[in-house]
C-alpha cells in the first residue's frame, strides 16, 4: 500500500502495517510520542492494521485530537478502577474535556473525594500492567445483549438512540472492563502514567434535572510529569483567581440565593466596573460608525417563528401571555435590529448600516451547568449587526476583526482565530446555496489573509445559517475562553426578506453579519476578574484611591485631597477609622485598591503625601501634585480606536 505523509512524500508498506509501525519507521522518537493516527481523514487507533493507499498523520499530545484520545482513554482507566472498587457501579458517560476528562457513575454509597487515593492506586496498578485497549465492532443486537448482561441501563439508553443508525457498534475493552465507545484510544494503559484525580460533583444524567443524580469524577492526564505538574500549579492559581470567590470578597455581585439561580445582582462596586466597560464600549462604537439602538426585553412569539428560533430553540426560551397573545423573553437581540432595519426602505447609499446594542437577553440553562458569571440565565450581549452589500463584505469583516482585537488588546488578552466552515459532505444541513457559501467563506478567508492574521480553518463547525470567525481569548494563565464572534447569516435576510435598493433601482438581498465583541458582558467581567486576579486596571477599579490620615489631626487635609481628586473624576474615599495605619493599609491591599495616599503631620506641613501603589508598595513621600499625576496616569481610560 502507498502511504502519503503531510510533507507530500510517500512510501510503500506491506498491507496490514499499523500506524505505530509506520511511526517507528519514521523515527523511534515519533513512535514513543505517537498516540493515534489520522488515516484518510479518519481518526484511528495506532494499532489498527491499514490496508489501503492513503494519507496519514501521526498524532501526538501536541495535536488536539491526540490530547482528546489520551484523556478519554484515562476516563476508561478510571471507570475500570471505580467498578473494581465499588461493585454494582453503573456507567454513565466519560468524555474528554478541555484539559482533562470526567466520568459519570451511579456508585452505591460512594464516600466522596476521601477515597481518591484508593482509586488512584488501582489506576496506577492498571498502568503498570500495560493492558492493551482493544476495539471490537458488533451489531446493535449483540451490543444490547452485552450491556443487558452487565446491567448497564445507561448504556442501553444510549444504544437505543443508535437503533436506526444502520452502523455497527464499537466497544473498547481493557482487561475485563468493557465500554460503549467510538474511540480512538491509545494502545494500552501504559500510556497513562501522568494523571491526577481532581474533584467530584453531582451531575444529572444527561444534564436533565428530571433524571437521577449521578456522581461525576473529574481528572486530568498529560504526556509528561513536568506538564502535569505545571497544569496542577495552574489549577491552584486558578482557584485563587476564581471570579465567584473574588466577586464575593470584593463585593461586586450576587448570584442565586433568594434572587434566583443564574440571575446576577450587581452591587455598587460591581456596577461601577460594568458601567465603565459599557460606557467605553458605547464611545468606541460611535467612533467606529455604529448607530446605537435599544430594543424591548419581550417580543411576540410570531417574530421568533419567522426567525426560526421557535422551532429549534424554544426549549431554551421563556414564554408569557399578555392580552391573550403569546410573547417571549428575548434570547437574542437581532430580531429587534431586523425591525429597525425594516422600518423604512433602504438604499445602497445607507449601506453599510451598523447597528449596536447592549441588550439584556434571557435563556433557560439547566441548573447543573450554571457557573458564576460564566453561565447565567439573564445576561447582556453586546450585539452588533452590519447590513451591507456583497462588495462591502471583506472590508466590513476586516473592520470588525480589528475592532474585536482592539478590545482584547486593551486588557492584554492573547488570542487565536478560528474560521468555521460548512461541511461540504452535508450541504443540505445549511441555509443558503453551496455556491453562496463558497463565495462568503472565500471572502472571510480573504479578509483574514489580507490582514496577515493567522487562523485555523475548522470544517463542519459552522452553524447552519452561515460561516463564522471565532476569536478565542487567552488569559494570564494561558487558558482560552470564548471571545468575540463574527457570524455571517444567510438565513435571516431570506426569512425576513431584507433588501436594499441598488443603484440600478432594483431591490437586492442585503448581506448581514452578526458580531459580539465582549460576547456576554457578565462572562467578560468574570474573565477579567480571573485574568487580573481581581487587580483590575485603574480605570476599572471601583475604588481607585483611598486616603489615609494617620490621626484625626490630618482629616482636614485628607478632605482637601479628596475634593481635588473628586473634581478630577477620580473615585476616592477617606479611611479615617480608629485603627492603626498599618491595619488600614492591609485592608486597602486586600480590597485591591490601586492607590493609597497617606497623610501624616509632616505631609500636612509640606503639602505632600506618602504614595503606596497596590502590589508595588511604598513610593515614598512626594508633592501632592506629583502624586496626583501618577494617579491620573494609572487611572487613564484607554484611547478610543
Amino acid at each position: 500500500m502507498r502511504i502519503k505523509f503531510p510533507d507530500n512524500s510517500a512510501k510503500e508498506y506491506e498491507a496490514g502495517t499499523t500506524g505505530l509501525e509506520i511511526a517507528g519507521d519514521i523515527s523511534q522518537g515519533l513512535a514513543r510520542n505517537s498516540l493515534i493516527v489520522r488515516f484518510n481523514s479518519e481518526l484511528c487507533d495506532l494499532t489498527k492494521p491499514l490496508y489501503d493507499d492513503g494519507s496519514i498523520e501521526i498524532l501526538t499530545f501536541r495535536d488536539e485530537e491526540g490530547k482528546k484520545a489520551l484523556r478519554h482513554s484515562c476516563s476508561h482507566l478510571m471507570a475500570c478502577a471505580v467498578q473494581k472498587l465499588y461493585p454494582g457501579t453503573r456507567l454513565g458517560i466519560g468524555p474528554s474535556i478541555e484539559d482533562g476528562f470526567y466520568y459519570d457513575f451511579n456508585i452505591p454509597e460512594f464516600p466522596g473525594i476521601s477515597v481518591f487515593k484508593k482509586i488512584v492506586a488501582e489506576m496506577k496498578k492498571q498502568v503498570k500492567e500495560n493492558t492493551p485497549f482493544i476495539r471490537k465492532e458488533m451489531s446493535f443486537e449483540e451490543a444490547v445483549a452485552l450491556f443487558e448482561q452487565k446491567g448497564e441501563k445507561y448504556k442501553l439508553e444510549l444504544l437505543e438512540e443508535l437503533r436506526d443508525a444502520g452502523e455497527s457498534i464499537s466497544v473498547y475493552s481493557h482487561g475485563e472492563f468493557v465500554d460503549l465507545c467510538r474511540g480512538p484510544h491509545v494502545p494500552s494503559t501504559g500510556y497513562l502514567k501522568h494523571f491526577e484525580l481532581l474533584s467530584t460533583a453531582g451531575a444529572y444524567w444527561r444534564g436533565d434535572e428530571n433524571n437521577e443524580m449521578l456522581t461525576r469524577i473529574y481528572g486530568t492526564v498529560f504526556d509528561s510529569p513536568a506538564n502535569l505538574k505545571e497544569h496542577l500549579s495552574m489549577l491552584e492559581e486558578a482557584k485563587k483567581r476564581d471570579h465567584r470567590k473574588l466577586g464575593q470578597e470584593l463585593e461586586l455581585f450576587i448570584i442565586g440565593g433568594d434572587g434566583g439561580p443564574g440571575l446576577t445582582y450587581w452591587l455598587p462596586a460591581g456596577t461601577i466596573v460594568r458601567e465603565e466597560l459599557e460606557n467605553h464600549w458605547k464611545k468606541a462604537h460611535i467612533k467606529a460608525g455604529y448607530q446605537l439602538v435599544s430594543t424591548p426585553h419581550i417580543a411576540p412569539v410570531g417574530l421568533w417563528k419567522t426567525s426560526g428560533h421557535y422551532d429549534y430553540y424554544r426549549d431554551n426560551m421563556y414564554f408569557l401571555s399578555i392580552d391573550k397573545g403569546e410573547y417571549a423573553l428575548k434570547p437574542m437581540n437581532f430580531p429587534g435590529h431586523i425591525i429597525i432595519y425594516k422600518n423604512s426602505k433602504r438604499s445602497y447609499r445607507e449601506l453599510p448600516m451598523r447597528l449596536a446594542e447592549l441588550g439584556m437577553v434571557y435563556r433557560y440553562e439547566k441548573s447543573g451547568v450554571l457557573h458564576g458569571l460564566m453561565r447565567v440565565r439573564g445576561f447582556t450581549v453586546d450585539d452588533g449587526h452590519i447590513f451591507c452589500t456583497e462588495d462591502q463584505i471583506v472590508e466590513e469583516i476586516q473592520k470588525v476583526v480589528r475592532f474585536a482585537l482592539y478590545f482584547l488588546n486593551i486588557f492584554n488578552f492573547g488570542y487565536r482565530i478560528e474560521l468555521s466552515l460548512m461541511d461540504p459532505e452535508d450541504p443540505g444541513h445549511y441555509a443558503g446555496k453551496p455556491e453562496e457559501w463558497r463565495k462568503v467563506q472565500l471572502a472571510l478567508a480573504k479578509a483574514l489573509d489580507e490582514m496577515g492574521e493567522a487562523y485555523r480553518s475548522v470544517v463542519g463547525e459552522a452553524v447552519f445559517y452561515g460561516p463564522k470567525i471565532d476569536i478565542k481569548m487567552k488569559d494570564a494563565l494561558g487558558r482560552f475562553w470564548q471571545g468575540p464572534t463574527i457570524q455571517f447569516d444567510f438565513n435571516i435576510p431570506q426569512r425576513f426578506n431584507l433588501t436594499y435598493v441598488g443603484n440600478d433601482g432594483q431591490e437586492h438581498r442585503v448581506f448581514m453579519v452578526h458580531r459580539a465583541l465582549y460576547g456576554s458582558v457578565e462572562r467578560f467581567i468574570g474573565n477579567l476578574i480571573e485574568h487580573y486576579a481581581g487587580n483590575l486596571p485603574g480605570w476599572l477599579a471601583p475604588h481607585q484611591v483611598v486616603i489615609l490620615p494617620i490621626t484625626e489631626y490630618q482629616l482636614e487635609k485628607a478632605e482637601e485631597v479628596e475634593s481635588i481628586l473628586t473634581s478630577l473624576d477620580i473615585r476616592c474615599a477617606i479611611d479615617s477609622r480608629n485603627e492603626t495605619v498599618a491595619y488600614r493599609i492591609r485592608e486597602a491591599e486586600t480590597s485591591k485598591i490601586p492607590f493609597m495616599l497617606i497623610i501624616g503631620e509632616r505631609e500636612v506641613e509640606s503639602d505632600s503625601v506618602a504614595l503606596r501603589i497596590h502590589i508595588e508598595g511604598d513610593r515614598g513621600s512626594m508633592k501632592l501634585d506629583e502624586a496626583i499625576e501618577i494617579v491620573m496616569v494609572g487611572c487613564r481610560r484607554p484611547e478610543l480606536p
